[in-house]
């Protein structure tokens, strides 16, 4: 495909590629529930779109830096087996790694991931200046996760890292001095989560193109068997943290909504991780991926409603 082609919102979906924003959107719900199960109400008006305008900006420019640090590694993916326009696969909305692809230059790419980050690090500073440390530090642990490619399969624990930090960011945001138990809860919660639902599968996505550039993934290193007991072993975790979490913050779920969220968490995590166990397929880690993608945007609803529900 010609560069010349993407003209307009074609070129921007290029931007927006390279962000990855359609997941980036689903992943604003993280620090959104983390706020209100942590507060048990919606934080002040202010709070909430400077929190917005934080998060956004900071996914779309770590997403970004992602691609921008693993530029050489993915030009070497298409090189060598080519990337197709996946449409099933949440983050090949648009198209995988634009960049690489030669559709947008290193200055452009830079130039948007460094103007994201610097919105993202005002507003995060005009909530908290801790928030705006954290967002340093996620920058980072991006850099060094992706460095690690050929390194070490446990980089996927510096991905269990980097996606916490937007729920601890919204923590810190609403609460100075946060209670250390619910903190470190919210953490392992959202840990468990990313590599289970999350790094694992989308690296089981790319295995073959891993192969072949001798990438120490989990997949990779471990093989499928074990991979995919690792990734129904964290998301168990995660769902029983979810049960611990939901009964000990100040957002009291009814029964009905508690119960909601312990079934939202078998359908978009457990049903696929236990598909991925029994047939170790390809598109049941993508299938997995993309489910759980949704898994705190769902959570989200279902804390709104519970809301709803108690001051109707």
């Amino acid at each position: 495909m010609n560069v010349a082609e993407y003209r307009g919102f074609s070129r921007l979906k290029l931007f927006l590629a390279l962000s990855r924003t359609p997941h980036g959107l689903l992943d604003l719900s993280a620090p959104l529930i983390a706020a209100l199960l942590w507060l048990g109400h919606p934080p002040e008006m202010k709070i909430i779109t400077l929190g917005i305008i934080a998060a956004f900006a900071g996914y779309t420019a770590v997403y970004a830096l992602n691609d921008i640090v693993d530029y050489r590694t993915d030009k070497k993916k298409i090189d060598q087996a080519g990337f197709h326009r996946e449409t099933s696969y949440l983050d090949a909305a648009f198209i995988r790694h634009p960049l690489a692809h030669g559709y947008l230059s290193m200055p452009e790419a830079v130039a948007w991931a460094g103007s994201w980050m610097a919105i993202s690090l005002v507003s995060a500073y005009l909530l908290n200046p801790v928030c705006a440390l954290i967002l340093v530090i996620g920058c980072f642990l991006e850099i060094l996760y992706c460095l690690l490619l050929q390194i070490s399969h446990l980089r996927t624990l510096v991905s269990g890292i980097v996606k916490t930090l937007g729920g601890l960011a919204a923590v810190f945001a609403v609460d100075a001095s946060p209670d250390p138990f619910l903190l470190l809860l919210i953490f392992l919660w959202l840990f468990f989560w990313e590599i289970g639902g999350q790094n694992v599968p989308a690296d089981w996505h790319d295995i073959q193109e891993d192969i072949s550039l001798q990438a120490r993934t989990v997949p990779v290193s471990l093989g499928p068997k074990r991979a995919s007991i690792i990734v129904l072993s964290t998301l168990a975790i995660s769902l029983v943290l979810s049960g611990i979490l939901f009964q000990s913050v100040p957002l009291q779920l009814a029964l009905p909504f508690y119960l909601a969220a312990i079934l939202a968490g078998i359908y978009l995590l457990i049903l696929p991780a236990l598909r991925l166990y029994r047939t170790r397929d390809r598109d049941e880690a993508a299938a997995l991926f993309n489910r759980a993608s949704y898994y705190p945007f769902v959570l989200l609803i279902i804390a709104l409603a519970a809301l709803a529900w108690q001051h109707a």
